[in-house]
Formats: structure tokens, sequence, C-alpha cells
């Protein structure tokens, strides 16, 4: 399994997020307190940011973990932005692909990062990315479920640049596909927030009144206002407003597209307040590389 994070708010330093909070990304990497598969995310870790007036983001990833890494300490200390995504990442299977296998993944305007496995990898998705373009499938990444993951969702991106939508369509897609995979997903463009929850903890922190918003695997703090997100469902996110869709996962024969109309229902908050959800099923069993 992994730890990830995104942050949206007022310009601060990359240690202000992801290394000075008591219970930090940083520290998550050997102390995490809400991981349900996995102790130590070792295996390597990236982080993205955007400069203001720039829409690309720049990234900086390694291949080992990040509390050995002293350019990162720097960089947490000089480096600042109003919008970034970081992950430590736990491999079942040591050294796929190192530095090109850590989260974020990127293309042009986004930021992604995937925390879970895909249930009996590669054999079940393989009727999936089957269906992926030759050049996109040849273009992937990194050899593992993550890579694949985010090449389905790009492409879903490339034809609607909706980011709920992508993520939706593309967990449904392969729930059908590799029942009891984990995909907990979270992506950005610097200016949204989508994040799934589906097999693994996520939690947002929002703070309207200074247009700032945190999602994560996990708190990062013991601020009260964090609020744990429902397994099966999709936030959405900017600096003032979280929107939350419970997700049911797919029957055989249903739509998988990135619009399938296959959701509960929708809450929406404009103040950060966490609303009633449709109860969720219990969590299955899974086996398979945990952020391969």
């Amino acid at each position: 399994m992994c730890r990830h994070l995104a942050y949206l708010g007022a310009p601060v330093s990359l240690g202000r997020v992801l290394s000075e909070p008591e219970h930090s990304l940083v520290r998550q990497s050997w102390e995490p307190r809400h991981q349900r598969s996995g102790t130590v995310n070792a295996d390597g870790f990236g982080v993205g940011w955007y400069a203001e007036g720039d829409p690309v983001p720049a990234r900086y990833r390694r291949a080992g973990p990040i509390w050995g890494d002293l350019t990162f300490s720097d960089l947490a200390r000089v480096v600042r932005s109003g919008a970034v995504l970081a992950a430590v990442r736990d491999s079942t299977r040591p050294g796929a692909d190192g530095e090109a296998a850590a989260a974020p993944f990127a293309e042009g305007q986004w930021l992604f990062s995937h925390n879970g496995s895909l249930r009996d990898w590669p054999d079940a998705v393989a009727p999936v990315a089957a269906g992926l373009p030759p050049q996109e499938l040849l273009s992937l990444a990194a050899r593992t479920d993550s890579a694949l993951i985010w090449a389905l969702v790009l492409h879903r991106l490339r034809a609607d640049p909706d980011l709920g939508a992508a993520l939706a369509g593309t967990v449904r897609e392969l729930a059908a596909a590799s029942p009891g995979s984990r995909m907990n997903l979270l992506l950005t463009d610097g200016r949204t927030i989508a994040a799934t929850a589906w097999g693994d903890s996520l939690w947002y922190l929002a703070d309207p009144s200074a247009q700032r918003t945190v999602v994560a695997s996990e708190p990062y703090d013991d601020d009260p206002r964090w609020c744990e997100v429902p397994d099966r469902t999709l936030l959405t996110a900017t600096r003032t407003r979280i929107g939350l869709t419970s997700l049911k996962e797919a029957s055989p024969g249903a739509s998988h597209g990135p619009h399938a109309s296959d959701a509960l229902h929708t809450s929406h908050t404009s103040d950060g307040t966490h609303a009633p959800h449709t109860p969720h099923a219990p969590h299955a069993p899974h086996q398979g590389d945990d952020g391969q």
C-alpha cells in the first residue's frame, strides 16, 4: 500500500505540507496510522507541485525512502506552491521499475497517484488493457498496475477533462474486471482535486475561509476538522468546495464508460462539513502488489 496527499491553498513551503506536521506524509512512510495493508512505505516517493503562472507541474521522484533523501529536505525547505500532490510507496515486488513507478505520474497539467493494487494482476485486467490504443499501451510509464490505471485515466481525460468522471469511470471498469481490487486514486490539475476511496482510507480537511483543502490517505495532524471519506466514494474538491458522490460497484454487463450514471447519490458541501452517505460494503480480502 501507499500513502498520498494533495493540497490546494495559499502558497506554502513543501515542508509545511509534507514534513512539518506531527503525522506528516514523511512520518507516514515509516509510521502510518490508518494504513490497511503494509506497514512501511520505503519503496520510493514523489512530489509534484505547480509554480505560479505555469500550468505544467514540476516533479521530484526517487526509488528510495523519503526520510533518507537530503535533496528532498532542501526542496521542502525552499520550494513554495499553492498546489501539491505527493506520495510514498510500498511495493510487494521490490525494485519494480524503480523511480519510474513512483507517483505522481504526470502528463500535461495533470498529476496522479494510486494507493492500492489490482487483484490477480495482470491477468484479470488484460482485456481492459487491450482496449487502449496500441500507442498508449506501449507508452506506459512503468510495468505496474498503477501505471496501467494512469493510462486508463489519461485516456478518459483526453476525451473529457472532467477529473471526477475520469476516475469514476476507470474505477468502475476495473472493479468489474478485477473484483476485490483496492483503488484509492488521487488526481489534480492544480485547480481541482479528484479522489476515490475504494479499499483504503481517505480523509479531507476543508478550510473555506482560508481557501485551503487537503485530501490525504490519513490526517497529518489532530485537527478535529478532518473528515473520513466513506468507502466506495468519489471526492471532488476545490479550495473552497467539497463534493462527495457515493459509488456502487458495477454489476456484470453494466456500462463502465466515464459518464456511466451509476452513482447511488451525491451530496455537496460548500463549507467543508461532512454530509451523510449511503452505507458502503465491507472490505473484501485482497491479494497482489500494493501500489506496485
